[in-house]
């Protein structure tokens, strides 16, 4: 279980875009492998356990008005509770000084993965500078367009971004090892530190509280309301972007369930539904009903299903989807994500992405059953790294003896561990949305926002719904969830009206969170 999971959540990632590296030919590793793989990395051996901070003033003109800030580039060293050192976890802050001051929001942002750095958050979504990426094609090549950005969130609350271990400029520290933070509870122990630690160096204890977490990252976001409590840090409000709170979801019928609202938005947007186009969310409300009922109902029959069901089950999907009928049935009525991915648009010779299926490409092998790779990640993964780079080392001039790393998948390997303490004992495969509903009853003033893009083949909007609405909360805590949809895939942030819409949509719930 625990690989076919680590293969599943480093797709989760925005940044699952890599070539498999060759292994060496012949039986045996090349000369020297081994002394060469027990020698110190240099770039973590360079991490040091003196925090820095290395702040700089910049303005931004809004829409409506200017705003002035400083930002921040620095590491925080997270110790034992000996006092040991463990990590220097490299954060990106943005604070803004409107009187308010120490009673101001800050918000804590960080991306997935697992082994995914912050980089897309940081230079994507709500800070004061975005990469440009406004169109689902590949980004022109260097140099990158960055600027800007009207639709940040910094003049509602500061920005606090922060990488995780191993990834950007985070690197363990001592006797720490790189695997020491390779697990569902290892990593919320460290993120749980960084964030309290952020708190007491910049006086922050009385702001009020929020965090922002994509993908896996919304996977740790719901685990650190509880862990955050107990550390005695109460929060004000959780936002998840693109969600995935129960692995367990990503298996057997009710995934299928999940992702199939997903499939016709997909049909949709590349034509494969029939004219006259409906509108889209008149679209999404047929196929969520058809999905939670007819379709549910159907899976659940397993080998009883009549091949008359099957047959009427197999024509409303192919409706719905874009699929043919004998494709559908074929699949058993069960086609996974990849498979759509490959079929949707196999008569083009076309693939979609994954993470944004929007995005298109092609394939060496154009009968294949899945895609080679991830068209959004192709498109956009260059301009992602070149920018961020040339903003923090150049435009910023933050000097540090370490390379920024996009991501770390290939130090992870199979050495994730997915098994989670819950509030409710041990889980196999981890299922945050447990710790979320008790962070809910034992603090029933926070709120919580599911941000979910309709275009999204990693995160199903669907599934998020349907992982929110299954935490047993009371009625009066569930009027404390809000969930927006837009138009885009699972970084809604990168298109120009998702963008504008989903910052109206921050700042309303921010006003109801204080």
């Amino acid at each position: 279980m625990r690989s076919s999971l680590l293969a599943l959540s480093l797709l989760l990632s925005t940044t699952a875009f890599a070539a498999d590296t060759p292994a060496p030919a012949g039986d045996a590793p090349p000369a020297k492998a081994k002394e060469e793989a027990a020698k110190p990395d240099p770039d973590v051996a360079a991490a040091s356990v003196e925090e820095d901070a290395q702040p700089k003033k910049r303005s931004i003109s809004m829409r409506d008005r200017s705003l002035s800030y400083t930002v921040t580039p620095g590491h925080l060293t997270i110790r034992d509770d000996d006092g040991a050192p463990k990590a220097s976890m490299f954060y990106v802050a943005y604070t803004v000084d409107n009187g308010r001051g120490p009673v101001r929001p800050v918000t804590f942002l960080f991306n997935g993965g697992p082994g995914s750095s912050t980089m897309w958050l940081h230079m994507g979504s709500f800070g004061p500078v975005k990469v440009d990426a406004s169109l689902p094609e590949t980004v022109q090549g260097p140099p990158f367009r960055y600027g800007a950005n009207p639709d940040t969130l910094l003049d509602v609350s500061d920005l606090v971004f922060i990488d995780a271990p191993t990834t950007g400029l985070s690197r363990p520290l001592g006797k720490a090892e790189s695997k020491d933070f390779f697990g569902v509870d290892k990593d919320l122990d460290a993120f749980g530190r960084t964030i309290q630690r952020y708190l007491t160096k910049y006086g922050r204890w009385n702001s009020p509280k929020f965090i922002i977490g994509e993908s896996y990252g919304t996977t740790r976001a719901a685990g650190l309301s509880t862990a955050l409590a107990d550390r005695g840090v109460q929060l004000n409000g959780i936002v998840l972007v693109s969600t995935v709170l129960n692995f367990n979801s990503f298996n057997g019928d009710q995934s299928m369930v999940n992702f199939l609202p997903t499939y016709a938005t997909n049909a949709w947007y590349h034509g494969k539904v029939a004219e006259p186009k409906p509108d889209l969310m008149s679209w999404v409300a047929e196929a969520k009903a058809f999905a939670a009922g007819p379709y549910a109902a159907a899976l659940q029959k397993g080998a009883a299903i009549t091949e008359a069901e099957k047959q009427s089950i197999a024509q409303q999907m192919a409706r719905l989807t874009g699929l043919s009928e004998a494709y559908i049935l074929r699949s058993n009525l069960r086609v996974n994500p990849d498979r759509f991915e490959r079929e949707l648009l196999r008569d083009r010779r076309q693939i979609i992405g994954r993470i944004d299926s929007r995005y298109v490409g092609t394939d060496a092998d154009a009968a294949g059953e899945k895609p080679s790779y991830d068209a959004q990640a192709a498109a956009i993964t260059g301009a992602f790294a070149g920018a961020l780079n040339d903003y923090l080392f150049r435009d910023l001039g933050y000097k540090t003896p370490l390379s920024y790393r996009p991501n770390n998948y290939a130090g992870i390997g199979e050495d994730w561990n997915f098994q989670h303490k819950s509030v409710e004992g041990q889980q196999l495969a981890v299922d945050t949305s447990a710790d979320l509903a008790a962070a809910m009853r034992g603090n029933p003033r926070m709120k919580l926002l599911s941000v979910n893009g309709l275009y999204d083949l990693a995160t199903p909007f669907f599934g998020a719904d349907y992982d929110i609405g299954h935490m047993a909360l009371e009625p009066q805590i569930t009027a404390n969830i809000r969930y927006t949809y837009y138009p885009a895939g699972h970084m809604m942030y990168t298109d120009p009206g998702s963008a504008r819409q989903l910052k109206a949509d921050l700042a309303d719930f921010y006003a109801s969170a204080q």
